[in-house]
């Protein structure tokens, strides 16, 4: 019985031995077709020996191809993100990858590899393109976690450079539209040191490409586009080769119709109430009138913290002023209409005198109806009104304050358009002339002052945004 049961535990295990070897041998045909796989080894000392053979007699200190010809340099950029945009600053921030490609003789070499990817220990060994960009104010390359740069050498001594910039570039700002204005924000890049002789840029093909705008910060423009340029700039140091890049942005209003443009315009609307009110309510009308216009300066001086002490009129400043205009006009018209109607008081009484009769030598006394608060006498040379009844050897007439009255009556005119008196309407001093009634003229604001507003509105607005 045991020799029996010492065979099956033989047997078992020898079938398990199996078994195992060939769970093993499918798992080195399984992981013989993935690719990650490390290079052999002798494929590191071939590219160890490639490098110390290329960098041995090589001087980074010299361009390629140095006294013979210019060196060329392809370039590619890719617009990782853009945004803010600074008004105040007259400044946009931009994250971009560069990329710069070049061929440099020296760097041939014979191998079955024909790319080199290197990082960022082999830029510091080789000549590189000194390019700067020529309207930054700030740029930072990115070092986390390491150094955001690559490069790679062709066999055929064919370089490519990469590195990942932020950058804060400058752009002139052209804000006489402002809000609905449009910009093109450049970025300019050329040699620092190499003129056109030694060293050219060129762009290409497709050489710009921006990445999926979700991620800008643009917040208050809308990306519209970009465009690329080349040309030559003359300098005292010789004539380069410059590329720029070109931001189409388009400024969004919506921020600026809440906090400017429906306050200014509900203020406006608001100075209207007053031309409802009483005329006799003086300090309701006269609160009123210089709450609006107060508030009008402090959305005037909210208005121009958005924006950068310009010497020129914007269009928001147009606006602000325009609205601020008919609000002034608003109290102006009250202070009228009440210097006015102050001149008018109807209530008379009558008050003796003594006048002398034309056909005898003899006085004869004479009632005369006067206002009471008349300062009138009988030596005041001054003609009296022309509107005067005799009735019952008495003289009335209805009396004026003295800086109207003479004003009206004396020939000369109170306004160039206005009548005070129904006196005033008389006369051929007032022929060709527009009679308007100055104690009416409230009746003609509630139709003034919103029609012209509106008109302005319409005329802004279309010329603004579509002229």
């Amino acid at each position: 019985m045991a020799p029996k049961l010492l065979l099956l535990l033989c047997l078992f295990s020898g079938l398990h031995a199996r078994s195992r070897k060939v769970e093993e041998d499918e798992y080195e045909d399984s992981s013989s077709n993935q690719k990650w796989v490390l290079a052999p080894k002798s494929q590191d000392t071939d590219v160890t020996l490639i490098l110390n053979k290329l960098l041995r007699e090589y001087d980074k200190k010299l361009r390629p191809d140095i006294g013979i010809k210019p060196t060329v340099i392809d370039v590619d950029i890719y617009v990782n993100s853009i945004g803010p945009v600074s008004s105040i600053n007259m400044e946009y921030q931009i994250d971009i990858f560069f990329a710069q490609t070049w061929t440099d003789s020296r760097l041939r070499f014979n191998s079955t590899m024909k790319i080199l990817t290197l990082n960022s220990n082999m830029v510091g060994l080789i000549w590189l393109p000194d390019t700067i960009f020529r309207n930054s104010k700030t740029a930072e390359a990115h070092w986390i976690t390491t150094p955001n740069q690559l490069l790679r050498i062709w066999n055929d001594g064919k370089i490519l450079y990469t590195l990942r910039l932020t950058i804060n570039a400058e752009c002139q700002l052209q804000l006489h539209n402002f809000p609905m204005d449009e910009h093109s924000c450049p970025l300019i890049f050329s040699s620092y040191g190499y003129p056109k002789e030694e060293m050219i840029y060129r762009w290409r093909k497709n050489s710009v490409e921006a990445a999926d705008q979700k991620s800008w910060r643009l917040y208050q423009f809308d990306f519209m586009g970009l465009r690329n340029t080349t040309e030559i700039v003359t300098t005292s140091a010789g004539d380069y080769v410059v590329m720029t890049i070109y931001f189409e942005l388009s400024r969004r209003m919506g921020y600026f119709t809440i906090q400017t443009y429906i306050p200014c315009i509900l203020t406006v609307v608001l100075s209207w109430v007053s031309f409802w009110i009483k005329k006799d309510a003086t300090p309701a009308r006269t609160a009123l009138g210089i709450t609006t216009v107060l508030t009008m300066t402090t959305l005037s001086t909210i208005a121009r913290n958005s924006l950068p002490r310009v010497s020129y009129v914007t269009a928001m400043d147009l606006f602000v002023t325009v609205c601020f205009l008919f609000v002034f006009a608003a109290l102006m018209e009250y202070a009228t209409l009440n210097y006015y109607s102050s001149c008018r008081k109807p209530t008379t009484t009558k008050k003796t005198a003594s006048l002398q009769h034309p056909d005898s030598s003899r006085w004869i006394p004479e009632r005369i109806s006067l206002q009471a608060s008349s300062n009138y006498s009988l030596l005041d040379m001054r003609p009296p009104p022309p509107a005067m009844i005799t009735l019952n050897n008495s003289v009335y007439w209805q009396e004026f304050e003295d800086t109207c009255v003479y004003e009206c009556l004396d020939g000369k005119d109170c306004q160039s358009f206005f009548c005070c008196y129904e006196e005033c309407k008389s006369g051929s001093w007032r022929k060709g002339r527009i009679h308007i009634d100055i104690l009416e003229l409230d009746s003609y604001s509630r139709v003034f002052f919103p029609t012209s507003f509106l008109l302005f509105n319409l005329v802004y607005w279309v010329g603004y945004l579509y002229l």
